[in-house]
Order: structure tokens, then sequence, then C-alpha cells
């Protein structure tokens, strides 16, 4: 039976429905329950984060401003995907309006691209720190970093303007049902009803460059990282210049390995069923993980934690009404 919001060629839906774990419905009230409390998680840590960047004198350096920035980009891809997801899984309705899959998924090729050069921003400044520890602050002075961040917000921006002029482009052929939990590039062309070569390789061709070409460099200062690492003669500093890279590794990991998975294979061989499940892995669980990530590993953020509570706490108790 066909749709009344059913589009004909040329003509975009007038909404798409998210499939998600639909034929699944057993499944529905576990993962409402794991998304919910991820994302409060989620909020919690990365805002905690950026709170202690900003407001802590012994976390304005280079690494705590990218840190910052990679927690703000955290909290806006959970933002733009969790909500919907959780009302979708809470009615019956599992329904998104085309501009607003349209958003979303601009929304989160933008933050995807981005936080891929945060972390080769990230990466460089760990290897200046252990590399030309005498010339850090020379080297990664404020104004650099300030322009490595803004090169980064406006490359993934561009990167998700490209993708959007074209997917807009795609007709439908009345086709509405989206096998994921949000709007996708991937699986926007995956629906599509005529030739997507154009599309699958201009997404192929950015892709490779906003994931490889970072990934490349992270590979190399790591590189460099491990040459200057094994020269330390005592075996306390080799720990201590482990550690300090250590969380971002871990990240990078979590971060770019289902991005490879998603976005660097032909688009004949993608899975729908299981891309949807990565995708579920890295806009929610990564985002969650990260700021647990850097705060178990890193005593300076605990300690500045630690004194950002005690001023809430202080303020709390100057300023509590009387109760009587």
């Amino acid at each position: 039976m066909r749709s009344d919001n059913q589009s004909i060629w040329g003509d975009p839906p007038k909404d798409f429905i998210l499939l998600g774990v639909s034929d699944r419905p057993w499944l529905e009230l576990p993962l409402f329950v794991v998304l919910l409390v991820s994302y409060v998680l989620a909020m919690l840590g990365n805002i905690s984060i950026i709170l202690v960047s900003r407001l802590d004198p012994q976390l304005h350096s280079p690494m705590y401003i990218f840190l910052s920035h990679l927690s703000f980009l955290d909290l806006c891809y959970t933002t733009t995907t969790v909500p919907q997801m959780l009302v979708n899984m809470g009615s019956s309705s599992k329904t998104i309006s085309y501009s607003g899959c349209t958003v979303q998924y601009a929304i989160f090729h933008w933050l995807g691209c981005t936080e891929c050069i945060i972390l080769a921003a990230m990466a460089l400044d760990r290897y200046v720190a252990i590399c030309e520890p005498l010339r850090y602050t020379i080297i990664m002075h404020r104004p650099l970093c300030q322009q490595l961040v803004a090169v980064a917000w406006l490359s993934g921006f561009g990167n998700s303007l490209v993708q959007v002029v074209l997917t807009v482009q795609l007709p439908f052929c009345g086709r509405q049902v989206l096998n994921n939990f949000f709007c996708e590039v991937p699986a926007m062309i995956k629906l599509s009803c005529t030739d997507t070569a154009v599309n699958d390789t201009t997404l192929a061709v950015l892709v490779a460059f906003f994931v490889l070409v970072p990934l490349a460099l992270i590979l190399l200062s790591y590189g460099f990282i491990v040459r200057a690492v094994f020269r330390i003669q005592s075996s306390k500093g080799r720990h201590k210049a482990f550690g300090t890279c250590s969380s971002h590794l871990v990240v990078v990991s979590l971060f770019y390995l289902p991005a490879i998975y998603m976005y660097l294979q032909p688009p004949s061989s993608y899975s729908q069923e299981q891309g949807k499940f990565i995708s579920l892995f890295y806009s929610i669980i990564t985002p969650t993980l990260n700021p647990f990530i850097y705060t178990l590993r890193n005593k300076d953020v605990k300690g500045a934690l630690r004194r950002l509570l005690a001023r809430i706490w202080r303020f709390c108790i100057r300023y509590r009404p009387e109760m009587w």
C-alpha cells in the first residue's frame, strides 16, 4: 500500500522511517535504557571536561584546548542523534522529517571530519611535548592552537557542505525506510533509486582524505614519539611518557576503527544491518567513554575536577537558603 507522503521521481519525501530495531521489538527497551544512561553520562562527562579546561588555570595548556574542543564535539555528536533515537524508541511513530534528516547528517559529517583533524592536532601536540620539550611553548603557542582548531572546524564544514549538496539531489522513488538509527550519508545513498556513482566516489575521496591523512599524521607522530621514548634512560621516564599518550591512542582507536569500517569499504559490500550498529557505537559509546578515558589516566584532570567540585560545594554551602 502506497503511503500518502510517498515521493515521486525528483520529489523528496516529507519524512523517513528510521527502522532502528523495530524488527527486534524485545531489544527496544534495553537499548532505550542503555542510550539514556549513556547520553546522561556523555553530557556530564564532557561538560565536566569543558568546565575544568576553561576554569582551571593549570589546564590552559594546548593539550587541554584541543581536549575541550573534542569534548564539545562529543556533546554535539550525542545531541544530534540520541534524542531522536530515544523519541523513536519510546513511541510507535519512528519518523524523521526530510529537513530534519538533512540537518542531522549534515551536522554529523561536519562533526566527524572536524574530530579527525582535532585528533591529529592532539597527536602533534604530544609529539612536540615529548620530542621537542625545550621548544614546546615556542612551537605550540596559543595562536597556532587556535588556527589548528579553526582549520578543523572549517574543513569539516566544507566537507559536510559538499556531501549535503550531492545528497539532497538524490531521488528516492517513494522509498522511505532507512535501516538505521539516524540519518547518515551512506544510508541515504543506499536508499536512492538512481545511479549513485558520483556520490559514492565523492564520499570515498573526501572521507579517505579526512580519515587517512590525519590518521597517517597521527601514526607518524607516534612513530617519532616511540623512538624518542626508547631513548629515555629511566624506566620511570618512559612510563610517564607513554602514560601521557595512552589515553589519546585509545580515543583514536575507538574513533578511527569504526569510521574506517563504515566509510572506506566499497559501496557494494556495505551492510546496513552491520553499519547501523557500528554507527550506534561511534555516535554514543565513544563520546561517553572519552571523558572517562582522559580522566582516569590523567592526574591533572582529576585534580582539576576535585578543585571544581570543592568550589561548587563551598558555593552551595555559602549561599544555601536557610531551612528554618
